[in-house]
């Protein structure tokens, strides 16, 4: 029996670095989409209460980068 070559232990090094590049941009991405979430939902409630300033869009654009930096640091210490 002849062995896999897709198992070989020479293309371990190549899956780790291209499944670290995935996790970390999956990260970026993730706090990309949190923040535009957070800043959309902030303006909306700005606007339905018209609001003079952008409070809640800044308030909760604060929060969710507070939280994705979190999350960011829990995920790089495992």
């Amino acid at each position: 029996m002849e062995p896999n070559p897709e198992r070989s232990p020479r293309k371990r090094p190549a899956f780790n670095r291209y499944n670290s590049y995935l996790r970390y941009s999956g990260l970026a991405v993730q706090l990309l989409v949190t923040l535009a979430l957070a800043g959309w939902i902030g303006y909306e409630i700005d606007q339905w209460m018209a609001n003079k300033y952008p409070v809640f869009m800044l308030l909760l654009g604060f929060v969710a980068f507070v939280g994705s930096i979190y999350q960011v640091y829990r995920s790089l210490n495992r």
